[in-house]
C-alpha cells in the first residue's frame, strides 16, 4: 500500500512495547542455576532479582516489594551479590541491604541486615575469611551537606558497618585476591569524572585471626588524572589484572611489582566502558587463560586470551555483549547479549561445545522481521575535519511504500551522558519510528565511548558545540543522499542528549521539531543544583564554575529563546534529581511567551529516566502525536491528544 510517511500502521505499538520490554542484566551463575536481574515496566520499574534452575524452572528470588536498585551516585548498579547460598541485594525504598537464601525451593521473605537509614550500599564483595561483605558506602548522614563515600565492611552476623578506606571522593571496584590476604579497588577525586582519571589501590587485608579489622600496607598501583583504570580483578594466583587506557584505549593489563603493568592484548578497541553505573565485568579467568569482550566501533566480539599470548575470537551473532560472568566450574559462561535482529538476552554459552541458549529475552515477541529496520553503521564528515559515527535506521514496514520521489521525516536521536553511546542492538522503541515511515539516525557524536580516548576527550570544553555540530552535520548528510526530508527533522534526546537537542534547536536552524526528556536547558542552574556524582561534570564539559560563567550562559539554550524558532515537546519527571524540573518548566514558559507551539508532560513519581509502563507509552504516544502536529500529518493510531500551547486554543 501506497502511503504517506509518518501515517503508516505498525504492529509494533506503544501498548506491545510496555507489555513485550523488561530490562535484563546483572547475570550470574552460581549453585548450579542461572540468575539474572529483570527491569519490568508493568510493576512500576521493580528490579527483580530470577533463579532458572537446571530444570526450566524460574522463580522471582525477591517478592514484591522488594526492588532491587541502589542510589549511590544516583545511578547504581552493583546492587547485589552472591555466595555460597546467599543473595544480598540493596532494597531501593529504604537502601538497606537484605539477604535471602538462594537454595530454597520457595524463597523466604528477605532478611534485613543493615540498619542504617543514612547509608546507601553498592559494589559489593563477600569476604568469606572473616564473615563480611566489602563494598562502597554513600553516607548521607551530614544532609544536606555533600555525602561522604568511602569503602566499608559490613559484618554479616551484625550488620555493622566498618569503615576501611577514606579519604578520596569517590570509591569503586573492591576486589579480594582468591586467598583473601590481598584488596584492590578503584577512587578519584572532585572534579574528575571516572573515565577521566581513576586511582587503583591495593592493600594487604589482616589475617582473620589477628585483632587488626581494617588494610595494612597500602599502595598505588596504577592510574592518574589522565588515565582511567577500571575492573581490577585477581586471577587464581593472585596476579592483579585491571583495565586502562593508558595507550588511547581501554586495553587489558597485568599488574607486575617488579615492572611496568603489561598489556596483554594491544589493539584499538575497547575492553572497558564509561562507569556510570557500578559493576560492569567485562573478563573473567578461565585458569591461566581469560575470556573477555571488547568493542571496536561499538561493535562488540567475545575472545578467548590465552596464557602464551594468542587469542581466539568466539563467534557470537551479538553485536553487543557485557556482563560476563562463569560458573563455578567454569565450564559455562553467561553475558548479555543483542544483535541488530535479536533483543538484548540473558545468553549461557558452553565454552567446551560453543552452544549457547537464551535464557531469557527482554522481549518474546516474534514478529516478522519485514517491520525492522537493519541499521547500518554510517561515518559522515563533521567540523574541523573530523569524522563522526552513527547509526541509520530506514524507514521499514512491509506492508507500506511512499509515494514515488518523496523522503521520510528524520529523528535524529542523542544518547545521554555525554559520555557514553549508543549501539546496534535491536530495540523496539526505534522500531516504533521506522515502522511508521520515519527514518532514524542514532548519533555517536565525538565525546562517545567505543572509539578511544582520543575521541571521547573531544568534548572537553566543547560540550554544547561539537555534540551539536555532528547532529546538525549527520542530519545534512542524510539529506543530501536524500534519505531524509529537510523540512521534516526532528531531533530528541535525554539528560545530556536532551541538552544536545535543546542546545540544536537554539542554536542552529537545520531542525524543525524538537523532543526533550529530562533535558537541561540552564547550565548554570545543573551546576549549582545536581548531584554529588556529576556535581563538576561540567568542569571538563564546560569550565569551572563560576570561573567560567560567561561560557555557561553562552551555551545554556534558556538564554537562546530568542534564537528558537521550532516547536518542542518536554518530558519530566517531577521526582528528578539530575535534572531537576523546574530546568524544562522555565523553558516551557520562556517558548509559551514567545509564542511557539510548545507541550509539556510530567509524570509523578518518575526519576532520571522512565520506568514505569504507562508513562513510557503516553511518552512515545505523545512524542508521535506532536510530531504529527507540527509536520502535518495523521498518526494512523488512535492518541489521546494533549494541549500544545500556541498551537491548540
Amino acid at each position: 500500500m501506497i502511503a504517506e510517511y509518518g501515517t503508516w500502521k505498525s504492529p509494533i505499538t506503544s501498548d506491545l512495547i510496555v507489555a513485550e520490554m523488561i530490562g535484563v542484566g546483572s547475570p550470574a551463575l552460581f549453585a548450579g542455576a542461572q540468575y539474572w536481574v529483570e527491569a519490568r515496566p508493568r510493576e512500576a520499574g521493580r528490579n527483580v532479582i530470577v533463579r532458572r534452575t537446571p530444570d526450566g524452572r524460574t522463580t522471582d528470588m525477591t517478592p514484591a516489594p522488594f526492588n532491587v536498585r541502589t542510589r549511590v551516585h544516583e545511578y547504581g548498579g552493583g546492587a547485589w551479590w552472591q555466595h555460597a547460598q546467599t543473595l544480598y541485594f540493596c532494597h531501593f525504598a529504604d537502601q538497606q541491604i537484605y539477604q535471602i537464601d538462594s537454595l530454597t525451593e520457595t524463597p523466604e521473605p528477605p532478611r534485613q541486615l543493615t540498619h542504617t537509614p543514612h547509608l546507601r550500599f553498592a559494589d559489593g564483595i563477600v569476604d568469606t575469611r572473616r564473615n563480611r561483605l566489602i563494598c562502597v558506602v554513600e553516607d548521607h548522614s551530614q544532609a544536606p551537606a555533600e555525602p561522604e563515600n568511602y569503602l566499608a565492611a559490613v559484618d554479616l552476623s551484625s550488620g555493622s558497618v566498618t569503615p576501611l578506606s577514606r579519604g578520596h571522593d569517590f570509591f569503586a571496584a573492591p576486589a579480594l585476591s582468591p586467598d583473601g590476604t590481598q584488596l584492590a579497588w578503584i577512587t578519584w577525586n572532585h572534579p574528575d569524572m571516572p573515565w577521566d582519571g581513576t586511582e587503583l589501590w591495593q592493600a594487604a587485608v589482616p589475617d582473620p585471626s589477628n585483632d587488626e579489622y581494617g588494610l595494612l600496607v597500602v599502595e598505588k598501583i596504577a592510574g592518574s588524572r589522565t588515565e582511567a583504570v577500571q575492573q581490577p580483578r585477581y586471577a587464581a594466583n593472585g596476579q592483579l589484572h585491571f583495565i586502562s587506557d593508558r595507550s588511547g584505549w581501554w586495553n587489558l593489563y597485568r599488574h607486575s611489582a617488579d615492572s611496568e603493568a603489561l598489556n596483554l592484548w594491544p589493539m584499538s578497541a575497547e575492553f572497558g566502558e564509561p562507569q556510570w553505573v557500578f559493576g560492569p565485568t567485562n573478563y573473567q579467568f578461565i585458569g591461566t587463560d581469560i575470556l573477555c569482550c571488547y568493542s571496536s566501533n561499538c561493535v562488540s566480539q567475545l575472545a578467548l586470551l590465552q596464557a602464551d599470548g594468542s587469542h581466539r575470537i568466539l563467534e557470537q551473532p551479538y553485536t553487543d555483549i557485557g556482563g560476563i560472568h562463569l560458573s563455578e566450574n567454569q565450564r559455562l559462561c553467561t553475558f548479555v547479549g543483542a544483535s541488530a535482529t535479536t533483543f538484548s538476552a540473558v545468553i549461557c554459552l558452553d565454552l567446551a561445545s560453543g552452544k549457547t541458549t537464551r535464557v531469557k529475552s527482554s522481549c518474546d515477541l516474534e514478529l516478522d522481521p519485514g517491520y525492522y529496520a537493519v541499521p547500518q553503521a554510517i561515518d559522515f564528515p563533521s567540523t574541523d575535519g573530523d569524522i563522526a559515527h552513527g547509526f541509520y535506521y530506514p524507514p521499514t514496514n512491509q506492508d507500506f511504500q511512499s509515494p514515488e520521489g518523496s523522503a521520510p521525516p528524520l529523528v535524529v536521536e542523542l544518547h545521554g551522558g555525554p559520555t557514553s553511546a549508543t549501539h546496534s542492538g535491536l530495540n523496539l522503541r526505534k522500531q516504533y519510528w521506522t515502522s511508521r515511515g520515519f527514518a532514524v539516525l542514532d548519533v555517536n557524536y565525538r565525546g562517545s565511548t567505543g572509539y578511544g580516548r582520543a575521541y571521547r576527550d573531544k568534548l572537553k570544553h566543547q560540550w554544547g558545540i561539537v555534540d551539536v555540530d555532528d547532529t546538525v552535520f549527520g542530519a545534512q548528510h542524510l539529506v543530501d543522499q536524500g534519505l531524509a526530508d529537510a523540512q521534516r527533522l526532528a531531533i530528541k534526546g535525554g539528560s545530556a542528549g536532551g541538552y544536545t537537542t535543546l542546545a540544536a534547536l537554539a542554536l542552529r536552524s537545520t531542525f524543525k521539531a524538537g523532543a526533550s526528556y529530562y533535558g537541561v536547558g540552564d547550565l548554570e542552574a545543573l551546576a549549582k543544583d545536581t548531584h554529588k556524582f556529576e556535581s563538576r561534570y561540567l568542569d571538563s564539559l564546560i569550565g569551572e564554575y563560576p570561573r567560567d560563567i560567561k561560557i555557561y550562559q553562552d551555551r545554556s539554550p534558556i538564554n537562546h529563546i530568542d534564537q528558537l524558532d521550532c516547536p518542542v515537546i518536554f518530558f519530566q519527571g517531577l521526582e528528578d534529581k539530575v535534572v531537576p524540573p523546574n530546568q524544562a518548566q522555565e523553558m516551557v514558559a520562556a517558548l509559551e511567551k514567545k509564542g511557539i507551539p510548545v507541550a509539556y508532560v510530567a509524570f509523578e513519581g518518575e526519576q532520571h529516566g522512565f520506568r514505569q509502563a504507562e508513562n513510557i507509552k503516553r511518552a512515545l504516544d505523545l512524542e508521535l502525536y506532536f510530531y504529527g502536529r507540527i509536520f502535518g500529518f495523521v498518526p494512523a493510531d488512535s492518541i489521546t491528544p494533549i494541549n500544545i500551547l500556541n498551537l491548540d486554543p
